[in-house]
């Protein structure tokens, strides 16, 4: 999410571009009727709006979930038509291959289908930025109904935390997790700030609810006091890519591109409170210091484990640096930075272990994509993980660096443990598709367009 910290003045420019371009596109809204073809299923066919700014605008995340399921929605779903838009000021036009879910470089625009659209679907880019837009609706609650932009649609679907102004379509939300509520200490100040705003006044706006797991549900009912019919699970996939790496010469320009050590345990995600580092950095000292081989003393860099932290810079990350400096380990510690999405099952082949102790996840999908590449997991046993990972993974309570020191040992040196982790691992990732992802999807839309107009 992103909040607008900009003048006044800035503000009501934004808002002047915003009204233009509504203006041009007013007619759109009025001439359009809506969708009530037949569908191939027996049912009429549907209109459907999306934001698309999280996919242009977010890399990982809730980018890479918007991405996933929209590509997902557009092959799988033949019956029914789709008005995207996405805020997309100041960002530059990269477009990448139709059907390809990577985004297009950094500051490029992450679209998985500029130039290749099918016919039933359309991209509207606004020349507003996210943050300005999010402050036109949520920071000033300026009534811009999203039809301006989308035209007349039966249903909007806000992928990201909060839903716009809407003049008459049914609304549907997707929250990813209330760690703003449950651990407010790892969030932004003033992102903090902006869904303790915005998200309850979407979640009570919304005719129906997507959570990305059990365990969000359980949040929405217990934190919001969102009635269980109200909120429908959809789990997120694990895109076909995902599968061992077996190409050297792929590994091999992986390894060179982040500067790889010859062992490593991996972490993925962006740098920030809630994955835990400082523990997982604690708890990877401890394994050094036992000895096994793991050490400085190994012999080669072949032998020496490093640890890998694969993600962009988050936000109230200097406990991480000051946790690596203070333990010695600035030559054993590698942070790659972002990474590109082509090169995860590549990173994640090339790791003897993943390891992912996150305090507090609303899925949790590198767990997933971990297994699928064939790659032993060890992760929390907090929030949503224990659902996500099931028998797959060696899970430990994420406040217990001993308990993490030894569950990596176990991991790393226990020959069957490892096979069978593998063995669970490769068909547990295998399990979550985004093609059912959006059979859920589509079918949720349904329900809740069943409901009738506001």
């Amino acid at each position: 999410m992103s909040v607008n910290i900009h003048k006044r003045k800035k503000i009501t420019e934004a808002q002047y571009l915003v009204m233009e371009r509504a203006s041009e596109t007013r007619h759109e809204f009025f001439d359009a009727g809506l969708s009530r073809r037949a569908s191939s299923h027996g049912c009429f066919a549907m209109r459907i709006g999306i934001d698309y700014t999280s996919a242009i605008c977010q890399a990982a995340g809730i980018g890479r979930y918007t991405r996933e399921l929209v590509n997902a929605l557009l092959a799988h779903d033949t019956d029914d038509e789709y008005r995207l838009f996405a805020a997309a000021g100041g960002l530059r036009h990269r477009p990448v291959a139709a059907g390809d879910p990577r985004p297009g470089g950094a500051g490029g625009l992450w679209s998985p289908t500029v130039g290749g659209l099918p016919r039933r679907a359309r991209l509207r880019l606004l020349p507003i930025s996210d943050r300005r837009m999010a402050a036109l609706w949520h920071r000033l609650r300026l009534p811009i109904p999203v039809e301006l932009f989308t035209g007349r649609v039966d249903l909007f679907h806000s992928p990201d935390f909060t839903l716009p102004a809407v003049w008459g379509a049914r609304t549907l939300l997707t929250i990813h997790d209330l760690s703003f509520v449950t651990h407010p200490a790892t969030v932004h100040p003033l992102v903090l700030r902006h869904l303790h705003a915005a998200v309850p006044r979407s979640v009570r706006r919304a005719d129906h609810i997507i959570a990305v797991s059990e365990h969000t549900r359980r949040d929405l009912m217990a934190w919001l006091g969102i009635a269980q019919e109200r909120i429908s699970v959809i789990y997120h996939g694990v895109d076909s890519c995902f599968r061992r790496v077996e190409d050297r010469d792929r590994l091999a320009a992986v390894r060179a591109r982040y500067e790889l050590p010859g062992r490593f345990i991996l972490h993925v995600g962006t740098l920030q409170p809630r994955k835990n580092l400082p523990r997982l950095i604690e708890a990877y000292a401890g394994l050094l210091a036992a000895g096994e081989g793991f050490g400085r003393n190994a012999v080669g860099t072949e032998g020496r484990l490093g640890l890998v932290l694969a993600g962009g810079k988050g936000w109230l990350d200097d406990d991480i640096y000051a946790t690596i400096r203070r333990l010695g380990l600035e030559s054993q510690v590698r942070i790659t930075g972002f990474v590109d999405d082509a090169d995860l099952p590549a990173l994640y082949s090339l790791a003897e272990l993943f390891v992912f102790p996150t305090l507090y996840e609303g899925f949790g999908l590198p767990v997933l994509e971990a297994m699928a590449c064939g790659t032993p997991v060890v992760c929390s046993n907090a929030s949503s993980l224990p659902e996500v990972a099931g028998e797959a993974a060696l899970l430990v309570a994420p406040t217990d660096a001993s308990g993490l020191t030894a569950a990596m040992r176990r991991g790393l040196t226990d020959a069957d443990l490892r096979s069978r982790l593998i063995a669970v691992g490769l068909a547990r990732g295998q399990s979550f598709t985004w093609e059912e992802a959006a059979r859920r999807t589509v079918a949720a839309y349904r329900r809740s367009a069943r409901g009738g107009k506001k």
